[in-house]
C-alpha cells in the first residue's frame, strides 16, 4: 500500500487507479512510476479543477474526478491509462501536434476556445475548450519531459452564448442601419451625438455629427427650439412626441435652408439605476404628405365652388346605376351581419320567385341545399368575421316553385356587410353533368373492348393447351387399352408440358393483373444477373454479343428473385427476336436517386432510391404507337402463333406490384431500351440454397396426420393420395366451416394443408386464424392460384404460417410439407 500512496484519496477516478489491474500495462505496477509522474497524478487527483495527464511516448492518458464530468460512456471508464492517440482519435489530427511539441521539450502551451468536434453518445458533437499543456520534467528521457499536464475547461455553452448575442448585436446594428426611419444616440445633458444611422445623415445634409453636440452639429436646430425640447426630455425623462413638426434645415452654409416636416419622438434612455443618461431619436420625413395634405385642402375651397355641378353628375350617375340595378340578369344584395339581405334587386324574384319582403325577412341559410349548408356557413364566417371575398363560390339555392338553382356567387366584405352578385349557372351545371356521363359511357365501352381483347386471347390460347392436354390423354388411354403401355410416358410429358405452359400463361395474367402472389426477399440483383448470364448467352445464340456491366456498391432490393430473372429473360428475348441479323446486346444495372420532379414527371414513382435493370438493343427499334401500346395485354407485333402478346404486360404489372417501374426509350431503327426501376432495400441479401424435389416415396409407417381443405374435388382427391402414398394419415373438407369443425374438434393434427380461396362466409386464413385461437401452435400450408395479398401475400404472415403457389408438382408439395413438418 505504500507504493499506492500517491493515488489516496481523488474520490471515483482514485479508486478506479487504485483498483486497476497494472501488471500488465507497459508502465507497470505504480510503485515503479518515475516521481514526477506520481507527484502529478497526485496534484490532479484532488484538483476540483478539470485535469488530465498524458505519459510517455504513448500519451498514456489519466483523468480527474472533475474532468470525469465531461465523459460519455464511450471513454468513461474504459479509457484509463490507454494511448491518448486510441482515446482521442477522432481530435488527435487537432491535439496530438500541441501534444509532441511539449513533449519535445518546448515550453507550456495555452489555448483559448479551441474548436474540437468529439464523439459522444455515439454522435459527432462540436465542443469548445479553453486549456494549457505544461510539460512535467523526466531526466531520463531525452528531451527532459516525461509528459504533460492538461487544465482545461469546456468552453462550448459561455462560446455558444457570446455568438448567439454577438449575432443579435449584429442583427441589432444591421436594422439600424437600413431603417428608412432616421434615428440617432445623444449622450449625457449637452445632447452628444452618439449613433445615427444613414437615414439621419442624409436628412442633415451628410455633415459630421459623432461626437458634437446638436447645438455644435446643427445650430439651426437650436434656433427653431428642438434643442431646448432635449433639455426638457432629459430633465424631466417623459418622452416628446411629435408630428408633422416643421423643420428649416440648411445643408450648408450659404445655402438656402430646405423646409422639410417631420414626425419625431424624444425617447428617454436609462441606467439599472433608473437615471436618463441620455435621449434616442426616432423619425421620419412625412414632408410630401404634408405638402399633399396642405394641397388638399386648398383644393377643397375650389372643389366645393363646384359642387352644385358635381352633385348633378353624381345624381346622374346614380340613377344609372339604380337602372343597372333594376335591370340586372344577376341576383344582387346587400347582406348584414344576421345573415339577412336587407337589399335586393328585382332579379332575385325573376330567377328564384322570392319578392323582396321574403328575402329581407328571412335568413339566406334558409334558402340554401343541405348539402352546401355547412360550407356556405364557413364562408359567410370569413367574410363577416375576417373580411375575406368569395369569389366564383357556388351552392345551391331553393326556388319558390320547388328544386333548387345553382348560383355563383361573388361576395365582397366591407365595413360589417357584404355585397353580392350571383349569376344562375343551373344550365351549364347540367351540360357538364351530361359530358360526365358521357365520358363514363366512353370509358366503359374502352374497358369493354379491352375485356373482349383480352379474353378473346385468353380463350385462343387455353383452347389451345387444353387441346394439346386433351389429345395426350386420350391418346394415353388409347395406347393403355391397346396393352402399348412403352408409349404412355412419352404422352403423358406431352400432356404434362402443356399444362406448364397453362401455369405460365397464368402467372403472366397474374403479373400483368398485379394479382400474382409474389414472395418478395432481398435480392443482390448483380448476383442475379449474374446467375443467368450463361442461360441468357445459350438463348439469344451466338450471333448476338452480350455485355453485361455490373455497377459498383449496388444497393440491395427487395423483390421475388425467380419473377425477375423471368422478367429478364423475357426482355433479352424480346431483344434477339429485334435483331435478327445478330447484334449488340447489354444488360446494366445501376443505383438511381430520384428527386420529386424525376419522380413525378418521368417515372411514375415516389420520390427515393432505386435500382435500375436495363436491357439494351441495337435491334430494329419501336415506333411511338407501338411504345403507347408495347404493355397492352395480347399486344405483340410478331407474327399468328410465334408470341403471346403477354411478356411485356408481365414484366409491367410484376414491376408495378413491387413498388416500381419500367420504362422503355426506342427510336426506329436505332434500337431500345428496356428498364426496369425497384426501390432500394435495407436489409442485406442471404443466399437460399435450391432444394431439387424428389420423387414420392413408397409407403411408410404412419408420419401424422394432416387436414386438406380444397374445395376442387380432383385435387383435394390427388393430394390426399399423395399423402397417404407418403405415410401420412389424412383428413379433408370442401370449405372452411367444415375444416373448422373439424379444427375445433379433440383430434391430433399436424399441418393443416388449405387453399385461401373457399367457397362460403369463411376463407382459409380466416379458418387458419379461427383454429389457432384453440391451437396456437399449428403449422399451416397456404396454397393460392391468385393474390390474396390482403389475407397471406403481403409478407406478413405469422411464425408457422407458409404459402405455396398453384399450380405446383407434386414432388414439390411433398418436399414443402417435409420441410414444413422437419421445422
Amino acid at each position: 500500500m505504500a507504493d499506492m500512496s500517491f493515488l489516496s484519496g481523488g474520490g471515483e477516478m482514485g479508486a478506479l487507479m487504485r483498483a486497476h489491474d497494472w501488471s500488465r500495462h507497459p508502465l507497470g505496477m505504480p510503485g515503479s512510476w518515475p516521481q514526477t509522474l506520481r507527484t502529478s497524478l497526485r496534484l490532479m487527483l484532488n484538483s476540483r479543477h478539470q485535469m488530465c495527464v498524458l505519459w510517455g511516448s504513448e500519451a498514456f492518458w489519466f483523468y480527474n474526478d472533475a474532468y470525469r464530468q465531461t465523459l460519455t460512456a464511450e471513454r468513461h471508464p474504459s479509457s484509463l491509462g490507454k494511448p491518448g492517440r486510441q482515446v482521442w482519435a477522432e481530435i488527435w489530427g487537432d491535439i496530438g501536434a500541441q501534444i509532441a511539441q511539449v513533449m519535445r521539450g518546448g515550453s507550456a502551451t495555452w489555448h483559448e476556445n479551441q474548436h474540437l468536434v468529439m464523439q459522444r453518445d455515439g454522435r459527432d458533437e462540436d465542443t469548445y475548450w479553453t486549456y494549457s499543456y505544461s510539460p512535467i520534467d523526466d531526466e531520463s528521457v531525452a528531451s527532459g519531459v516525461g509528459g504533460v499536464l492538461v487544465v482545461c475547461t469546456e468552453t462550448t455553452e459561455q462560446v455558444l452564448v457570446s455568438r448567439r448575442a454577438m449575432e443579435e448585436r449584429q442583427r441589432l446594428a444591421e436594422l439600424f442601419e437600413q431603417t428608412p426611419s432616421f434615428m440617432a444616440m445623444l449622450r449625457g445633458p449637452e445632447h452628444v451625438f452618439e449613433l445615427a444611422n444613414p437615414s439621419y445623415l442624409q436628412l442633415v445634409g451628410g455633415r459630421p455629427l459623432l461626437g458634437r453636440t446638436v447645438a455644435d452639429a446643427l445650430p439651426e436646430a437650436a434656433s427653431q427650439g428642438f434643442v431646448g425640447l432635449l433639455d426638457l426630455v432629459y430633465a424631466s425623462g417623459q418622452p416628446y412626441v411629435a408630428s408633422a413638426t416643421p423643420f428649416a434645415m440648411q445643408p450648408a452654409p450659404g445655402v438656402p435652408a430646405r423646409q422639410r416636416y417631420l414626425d419625431f419622438v424624444y425617447q428617454p434612455i436609462r441606467d439599472d439605476a433608473g437615471k436618463v443618461t441620455g435621449i434616442f431619436v426616432e423619425g421620419t420625413d412625412v414632408t410630401e404628405r404634408a405638402l399633399a395634405e396642405k394641397a388638399l385642402r386648398a383644393s377643397e375651397t375650389r372643389l366645393r365652388a363646384i359642387n352644385s355641378d358635381l352633385e348633378q353628375q353624381v345624381v346622374q350617375r346614380m340613377q344609372g346605376r339604380a337602372r343597372t340595378w333594376q335591370l340586372s340578369t344577376d341576383i344582387m344584395g346587400v347582406l348584414n351581419a344576421e345573415g339577412i339581405f336587407e337589399l335586393s334587386n328585382p332579379a332575385w324574384q325573376r330567377v328564384l320567385g322570392w319578392p323582396e319582403q321574403i328575402i329581407a325577412s328571412t335568413p339566406f341559410f334558409n334558402f340554401v341545399h343541405p348539402d352546401d349548408l355547412e360550407r356556405t356557413r364557413l364562408a359567410y364566417a370569413r367574410g363577416i368575421e375576417l373580411g375575406e371575398p368569395a369569389l366564383s363560390f357556388e351552392n345551391r339555392y331553393r326556388h319558390a316553385a320547388g328544386g333548387y338553382r345553382w348560383l355563383s356567387w361573388v361576395a365582397i366584405p366591407e365595413d360589417g356587410k357584404i355585397y353580392c352578385s350571383a349569376r344562375d349557372i343551373t344550365a351549364d351545371k347540367e351540360a357538364a353533368e351530361s359530358l360526365a356521363r358521357t365520358e363514363a359511357a366512353l370509358r366503359q365501352a374502352q374497358k369493354m373492348e379491352a375485356v373482349g381483347q383480352l379474353t378473346g386471347g385468353l380463350a385462343h390460347d387455353f383452347n389451345n393447351l387444353l387441346g394439346g392436354i386433351m389429345g395426350a390423354l386420350e391418346v394415353a388411354r388409347m395406347k393403355l387399352e391397346q396393352g402399348k403401355v412403352e408409349d404412355v410416358p412419352r404422352l403423358l410429358s406431352l400432356g404434362e408440358a402443356a399444362v406448364n405452359r397453362a401455369a405460365s400463361l397464368t402467372q403472366r395474367l397474374l403479373a400483368f393483373s398485379r394479382r400474382q402472389t409474389l414472395d418478395p426477399r432481398s435480392t443482390d440483383i448483380n448476383r442475379l444477373v449474374a446467375g443467368m448470364e450463361e442461360l441468357i448467352r445459350r438463348t439469344i445464340g451466338p450471333s448476338v454479343q452480350l455485355e453485361v456491366i455490373e455497377a459498383d456498391a449496388l444497393w440491395p432490393c427487395r423483390v421475388d428473385p425467380p419473377q425477375l430473372e423471368n422478367a429478364l429473360l423475357n426482355l433479352c428475348i424480346n431483344a434477339r427476336d429485334a435483331m435478327p441479323d445478330g447484334g449488340q446486346l447489354t444488360i446494366e444495372t445501376a443505383n438511381r436517386a430520384l428527386d420529386d420532379a424525376a419522380a413525378a414527371a418521368a417515372f411514375d414513382l415516389q420520390p427515393g432510391r432505386y435500382v435500375s435493370l436495363s436491357v439494351a438493343d441495337t435491334g430494329s427499334g419501336m415506333s411511338p404507337d407501338v411504345i403507347a401500346r408495347a404493355f397492352d395485354p395480347f399486344f405483340t407485333t410478331k407474327p399468328i402463333g410465334q408470341g403471346t402478346g403477354l411478356g411485356l404486360s408481365m414484366i409491367y404489372g410484376f414491376a408495378r406490384q413491387s413498388g416500381g417501374q419500367v420504362r422503355i426509350h426506342s427510336e426506329p431503327g436505332k434500337g431500345s431500351v428496356f428498364t426496369i426501376y425497384l426501390p432500394r432495400h435495407h436489409e442485406a441479401p442471404q443466399e437460399t440454397p435450391a432444394t431439387p424435389p424428389a420423387r414420392i416415396p413408397q409407403a411408410t409407417r404412419q408420419r401424422g396426420t394432416i387436414l386438406v381443405v380444397e374445395d376442387e374435388s380432383s385435387i383435394r382427391e390427388l393430394v390426399c393420395e399423395l399423402l397417404r402414398e407418403a405415410g401420412f394419415h389424412t383428413l379433408h373438407a370442401a370449405d372452411g366451416s367444415a375444416g373448422l369443425r373439424i379444427l375445433q374438434s379433440a383430434v391430433a393434427i399436424d399441418l393443416l394443408v388449405t387453399d385461401v380461396g373457399l367457397p362460403g362466409l369463411m376463407n382459409g386464413r380466416q379458418m387458419a386464424d379461427a383454429a389457432r385461437t384453440a391451437r396456437p401452435d399449428l403449422k399451416v400450408l397456404f396454397v393460392t392460384g391468385y393474390a390474396a395479398q390482403s389475407v397471406v401475400g403481403d409478407g406478413h404472415l405469422e411464425p408457422g404460417m407458409h404459402l405455396l403457389t398453384k399450380p405446383f408438382s407434386l414432388d414439390v408439395l411433398r418436399q414443402k410439407i417435409d420441410d414444413i413438418l422437419a421445422a
